[in-house]
């Protein structure tokens, strides 16, 4: 392995907690040394390199691939390089003519508490450094239990998945089997996670069904599944709309459906009276073209501001929907929108009663946008009956 190569695994692949490049090749050079750590700007995690000047100290941030670029370069300019991460430390010597020897040793260097800027760890319901089968099986975390850094943003939103997860297990019926339909649900790290929560650490008897139109995806899933023992976790090919059961659906979660694929997976929840229900939307098409008020043209003209306008709508209307046909709605943010613009999640609890002011509310919304929504039709006769009284 290259040196390069050995860099850009630091960088990437283990947990990098600092590092000091030192002894000048030529006197002349301008800095003394130069120190690395990671820190987080902006929720984005960014490697901080300190060069320490004769009177002043410069700093520039870098991302993994240049970090690692930056030290290939400095290494020239520089004898040592102390490299300390989670996994191992990495020593690098190079001579004067650029020869370079690499060596590694055993962790010397534990996390401290305030790695990258935080001064208390956070507790999750899934702990970095504890291990998980299936964050193992995923490629999250390596066989020690210590989480990829690549991977962390995806760690934080299994956790914060589950952390919303938590807040819905009263609505539930822990002394029944609780089943559980997650359509749409891809490669499934929230689901294998959904399922970990529930069994493993909950110690629930749960059944849980992932829907997806991907073959491969569901065939890898359902081999990972069996490998780990998840007895209850089937995944099958199918779509929302011609999805049924005969059982009783305790919870319905979509992330990420695209377009009226959530209204679908929220008519099918209402259709099986589900307990909970789980919606993080991703792209909304259908009232973009439709939506129109003359008093809105200021906005309407603009393509991105009607776009972002038009997805704000299509949500409130959703849960909107949910109110009328009995279920108490909520919606909140998912994760930060540095990580991605599709973090809302729309979320609702069966309550049995119905508010005559959301019925008044949605047909007032639709005579002002002059708009009949498809998700009427998805819903049903029973909401047509509710709504056109």
């Amino acid at each position: 392995m290259s040196s390069l190569d050995v860099l850009k695994e630091i960088f990437s692949d283990v947990i990098f907690i600092e590092g000091i490049i030192s002894n000048k090749k030529k006197s002349g050079e301008l800095y003394s040394k130069i120190k690395i750590k990671p820190v987080l700007i902006k929720g984005s995690k960014v490697f901080q390199f300190e060069y320490f000047g004769e009177k002043q100290v410069f700093h520039k941030n870098f991302s993994e691939f240049e970090a690692a670029d930056e030290v290939y370069r400095l290494m020239e300019l520089y004898k040592q390089g102390e490299f300390f991460c989670s996994e191992n430390d990495v020593h690098i010597l190079s001579s004067k003519r650029n020869k370079v020897k690499i060596s590694k040793k055993r962790p010397s260097k534990k996390l401290p508490d305030n790695y990258m800027g935080h001064n208390r760890k956070k507790k999750y319901i899934l702990n970095d450094g504890e291990y998980c089968d299936f964050l193992f099986f995923l490629g999250i975390m390596n066989s020690e239990g210590k989480v990829k850094s690549k991977k962390y943003d995806k760690f934080k939103q299994i956790n914060r998945y589950l952390e919303i997860v938590s807040d819905c297990i009263s609505k539930l019926n822990g002394g029944e089997t609780i089943r559980i339909v997650d359509f749409g649900c891809g490669k499934a790290y929230l689901t294998f996670a959904l399922y970990y929560y529930f069994v493993k650490i909950l110690k629930y008897d749960v059944e849980i069904v992932g829907l997806d139109l991907k073959e491969g995806v569901i065939e890898k899933c359902n081999s990972i599944a069996k490998e780990l023992g998840y007895e209850k976790l089937i995944f099958k090919i199918g779509d929302i709309k011609e999805y049924n059961s005969n059982e009783k659906i305790h919870m319905v979660i979509s992330l990420h459906a695209c377009d009226t694929a959530t209204d679908w997976s929220i008519a099918k929840a209402i259709s099986w009276g589900a307990d909970v229900i789980l919606a993080v939307p991703c792209c909304q098409h259908e009232f973009f073209p439709k939506i129109h008020n003359a008093n809105m043209n200021i906005v309407e003209r603009h393509g991105i501001l009607k776009e972002r306008m038009a997805a704000i709508l299509t949500d409130g209307l959703r849960a909107n929907v949910m109110e009328i046909m009995a279920y108490k709605t909520d919606i909140f943010e998912f994760i930060d929108m540095e990580h991605t613009p599709k973090n809302l999640v729309i979320r609702g609890f069966k309550r049995g009663t119905i508010s005559q002011r959301d019925i008044v509310e949605y047909n007032d919304f639709k005579k002002y946008w002059n708009i009949n929504p498809e998700i009427e039709e998805i819903v049903g006769e029973e909401f047509k009956t509710i709504v056109n009284k």
